[in-house]
């Protein structure tokens, strides 16, 4: 078979396991053309690892080009809230607005203020991990995985507990991301503008009662830089809820998964969890394709992309290269030291809520090995169609 008609991410059989797929990409060369998305397919870890720090790259491209120069077609109109509100948020700017954002931004996610954000993530995980315990089991993702980071996001950005609208934070998050996936769909792209249009509503609401009451959070912090729009803060606050909670629900759920069917939750190093929390994000990453722009030719393998193309970056592949990770670069190993795995990518558009993404998975897994160390899957989970961004419906267990 043509390593390219491997690639089928519309397909849930290739969804629940790509990873064949992707070793067949790595061994017929480092780059391939991929005509139902118009992109560059890049599977190998050397390759990617490059590319996510190259300049010459870039997550959107009008900061240099207008539509008609980089020879593209402007966004349909319909969806217009969807891309004011995606296009003015950090992971998708570039050049001096990125650097400004970023830094300002990044002083929330310093190692110190998440290691003081550590004994309330401790917290709320023991006692989510307590409520299963107490029920005997049940779906993990809604129970554990799913509220612990909502939780954490919501009270960094300051989000009152008794606003009802902080029970569609995670909806309207799953809406907007549903856009990430190759090729939406009309209904997707409609749902995904809907979310967009509320949830920025709420966030100028609550924009506008710090305005009047400042508190200690960010949202707060944020207002009181005069370098932010209005559109900047609210754009912001929502990519940090969606980035700072997709990875840490999905790592979450999955990671149980794993470790369950590979008979290893015993296997687990308590208390030190972070080479096992680092292996688990690499073993099954939980954003399998990141896309970026050729602003400038660029040679990959002996193939010049040129300027205008579209690239998608195999995060899930280069976390199974053999010629970076060895001969056991497809074994669970929760003990690996040298992982440099890029599920939070590099460079510029590092993830800034790392440090945070390990304390939560740290903190849930801890909190499951001492509360429910015989924890074990109560049924098969069903996947979610998605493969940008792959998770589960549900993970149910018992304990």
């Amino acid at each position: 078979m043509d390593a390219v008609a491997a690639f089928d991410p519309w397909s849930p059989e290739f969804v629940a396991d790509p990873y064949p797929a992707y070793a067949e990409l790595r061994a017929a060369g480092p780059v391939h053309w991929y005509g139902p998305t118009g992109q560059w397919l890049i599977p190998r870890h050397e390759d990617v690892s490059a590319l996510l720090r190259d300049r010459r790259l870039g997550r959107t491209y009008t900061h240099r080009f207008t539509h008609e120069e980089f020879g593209r077609e402007a966004p349909d109109p319909r969806h217009e809230p969807f891309h004011t509100l995606n296009d003015h948020g950090l992971l998708d700017l570039e050049g001096a607005d990125h650097t400004r954002i970023r830094r300002l931004v990044s002083k929330a996610f310093t190692p110190r203020t998440v290691e003081r954000l550590a004994p309330t993530v401790r917290g709320l995980a023991d006692g989510l991990v307590g409520e299963l315990v107490a029920a005997g089991g049940g779906d993990l993702q809604a129970a554990v995985a799913e509220p612990l980071p909502v939780a954490v996001i919501a009270a960094m950005l300051g989000v009152p507990e008794g606003d009802e609208e902080r029970a569609m934070l995670r909806p309207w998050s799953a809406a907007i991301c549903g856009m990430f996936e190759l090729n939406p769909s009309e209904e997707t792209a409609r749902a995904a503008v809907r979310a967009s249009i509320e949830f920025s509503g709420y966030l100028r609401e609550l924009i506008a009662r710090r305005r009047a009451e400042p508190g200690d959070d960010l949202v707060s912090a944020l207002i009181a830089v005069e370098e932010l729009t209005e559109q900047e803060m609210v754009s912001t606050c929502v990519l940090l809820l969606n980035a700072g909670h997709e990875a840490t629900v999905n790592t979450t759920v999955g990671g149980v998964w794993t470790l369950l069917r590979h008979g290893a939750w015993a296997a687990l190093p308590a208390p030190e969890l972070s080479t096992a929390v680092d292996e688990l994000l690499r073993y099954d990453t939980p954003l399998h394709l990141f896309e970026r722009w050729v602003l400038d030719d660029v040679e990959v393998g002996g193939t010049v992309i040129p300027r205008g193309s579209e690239v998608a970056l195999l995060l899930g592949s280069a976390n199974r290269d053999p010629a970076r990770f060895g001969p056991t670069a497809d074994a669970l190993d929760l003990t690996r030291a040298d992982n440099p795995h890029v599920t939070f990518g590099a460079g510029v558009h590092y993830c800034l809520g790392a440090p945070l993404a390990r304390l939560e998975l740290a903190a849930v897994f801890d909190a499951l090995l001492r509360r429910a160390p015989g924890l074990r899957l109560a049924a098969d989970p069903v996947r979610r169609p998605g493969y940008v961004i792959r998770g589960f419906e549900s993970l149910l267990v018992e304990v």
